[in-house]
């Protein structure tokens, strides 16, 4: 019996990238909107590529550490599906973002240790996914690291969650065996240089997924 594993295409800048990541069978697209990113995209870009997107494949609208003004400002004019964020953000922060905007909220968290996954149980009840990501480093996500999959092995998860952090089409089916995670995350991994994406590289990382679920 295959497992329903969802795929998660992010930092996506062109129509061109949407439609392969649709044709390729991702679930989901991540619109990155935080300027020091290669990947960022203008709110007004942001909500011409939403309206772009095919039906079925889910808008994730990413930002990092952003003021209350700009998260309710970006939340309406972009109307994704789901926000996540990639920063400092407390659970108090992301449970009033969740009741009061009425979106999907997701939580990016940088893994450096065991105790990272142990103490993200204070998300549940605010965050609706986790998302497992290398540390952070100069960026919050989307520089091509990896970090120990194996942290992941046998941790209760307590919420749903995926993983991300230098996944590629190479790679991927290692991490899901590692793991079990339900979801995988990449952006670098299917590049041709920062924040251009190729469309090879996002066919061939859906497939290795569909490859692996099978």
């Amino acid at each position: 019996m295959s497992k329903r594993i969802q795929i998660k295409i992010c930092g996506l800048t062109s129509e061109a990238a949407i439609d392969a990541a649709a044709k390729a069978g991702a679930s989901h697209i991540g619109l990155v909107h935080y300027e020091p990113s290669p990947r960022h995209v203008s709110l007004e870009q942001a909500a011409g590529l939403r309206m772009r997107t095919p039906p079925g494949l889910k808008i994730v609208l990413l930002l990092v550490n952003a003021d209350p003004e700009l998260t309710q400002k970006a939340i309406e004019r972009v109307r994704p599906d789901v926000v996540q964020f990639h920063g400092g953000e407390t659970p108090e922060w992301l449970q009033i973002v969740r009741e009061q905007m009425k979106v999907e909220v997701w939580k990016a968290l940088g893994v450096k240790s065991r105790e990272i996954l142990l103490r993200s149980d204070r998300f549940v009840g605010a965050a609706d996914r986790l998302l497992f990501d290398a540390p952070a480093q100069a960026l919050p996500g989307g520089t091509g690291t990896r970090f120990d999959w194996s942290l992941l092995r046998e941790f209760d998860h307590r919420l749903p969650w995926g993983i991300a952090g230098g996944l590629t089409p190479d790679n991927v089916a290692e991490a899901l065996r590692e793991t079990g995670a339900q979801m995988v995350d990449t952006s670098s991994g299917v590049e041709s240089a920062p924040g251009v994406k190729d469309v090879d590289k996002i066919a061939a990382f859906c497939k290795a997924v569909r490859d692996y679920a099978h």
